[in-house]
């Protein structure tokens, strides 16, 4: 976490005082882009832009839009306050570039807290991200002269233009025929007719993975059932191992990039994310690995010391005192 985002709890009270007041003000004129200009009187019916959405299928006002504009106008203020000349000067230093990484990090610690199943740590890890996401749009209009409004207006026409099922002629599509049109607007805007197109080179290999797995069943190329999926990676660790056994080191190492596609097609074919759940994997190594050593320093020996026989030993002795945990919390929740 960036030292701006551990610093935004402390400021908030110094910075907020009259971004509260200006937010108040601003919140009705403001909502997010989508009131149309001078529509100021919250009684009023809500309006939309016609070059923003279809006057036929504009979506209804959220019920919470007055409070959410007015807070987002808040963490505005803020975000201005703290990189501006009387704000902090760690801030001040910070361009896009120096910014992204933290967004990188701010991401994954959002998916491990909901590949953990922690809602608290979720919405603190989505508040993070929100605070970046600002703190980047702020950073940009420095830099390029874009202000955030613009960016929020892009972004609706973006995702307006994306829907046509919603906001154009109406269709019925399933969720794989919606994903299919969306790939198909995406190729469309990049003026290229390439299916999978590419990735980010800083996206993790698993993601990529995923993503080009993700657009190649966008179009059909995909299995009918998980037991194919199954299959062929069982087929992948067979031919991994003949490949071992022929003392062929380039095709081990081009089976093992077959069998580790094919582990992550299976994760997308369940609908299972990998890169989380392959960090929750390596977090439970840890755990137990550290239990290991713990229970061997309590007999005054280390790993070092000990036979791989007895790591063996201990390492099973913690997975049973783990389902040892596990189960009356399982039943517990049963009888609940």
């Amino acid at each position: 976490m960036s030292p701006g985002l551990r610093r935004v709890t402390s400021t908030t009270g110094r910075a907020t005082t009259q971004a509260a007041a200006r937010a108040r003000r601003a919140a009705d004129a403001m909502s997010l882009g989508l009131r149309s200009r001078g529509a100021v009187d919250t009684g009023a019916p809500c309006h939309y832009t016609s070059r923003v959405s279809p006057i036929h299928s504009n979506p209804p006002p959220a019920s919470d839009r007055e409070e959410f504009a007015a807070a987002a106008a808040e963490l505005l203020d803020l975000v201005r306050h703290l990189s501006g000349p009387e704000g902090c000067p760690w801030d001040r230093e910070q361009s896009s570039k120096t910014l992204s990484p933290y967004l990188v990090e701010e991401a994954h610690e959002i998916g491990e807290a909901i590949a953990r199943g922690d809602r608290a740590a979720t919405g603190e890890e989505l508040g993070d991200l929100l605070f970046l996401v600002v703190f980047l749009a702020v950073t940009f209009e420095r830099e390029e002269g874009s202000k955030p409004a613009e960016l929020i207006r892009q972004i609706i026409v973006k995702m307006i233009a994306r829907h046509p099922h919603v906001f154009g002629e109406r269709r019925d599509l399933d969720a794989q025929g919606v994903l299919r049109q969306w790939e198909e607007g995406k190729r469309r805007e990049a003026g290229h007719e390439s299916i999978l197109g590419r990735s980010p080179e800083r996206l993790p290999a698993l993601l990529q993975a995923y993503r080009v797995q993700e657009k190649a069943a966008s179009v059909g190329f995909d299995w009918q059932n998980v037991e194919g999926v199954v299959a062929k990676l069982r087929e992948e660790i067979e031919e991994t191992e003949r490949a071992i056994r022929a003392g062929h080191p380039e095709r081990v190492a081009e089976e093992i990039g077959d069998l580790l596609f094919a582990a992550v097609n299976l994760a997308r074919f369940v609908r299972s994310d990998p890169e989380a759940h392959l960090i929750l994997a390596v977090d439970k190594f840890r755990r137990r690995f550290d239990r290991v050593s713990e229970l061997l320093h309590e007999r005054g020996r280390s790993p070092q010391e000990a036979g791989l026989p007895e790591l063996d030993r201990l390492w099973e002795t913690v997975k049973l005192e783990e389902r040892e945990k596990r189960e009356p919390r399982e039943k517990r929740r049963k009888r609940v």
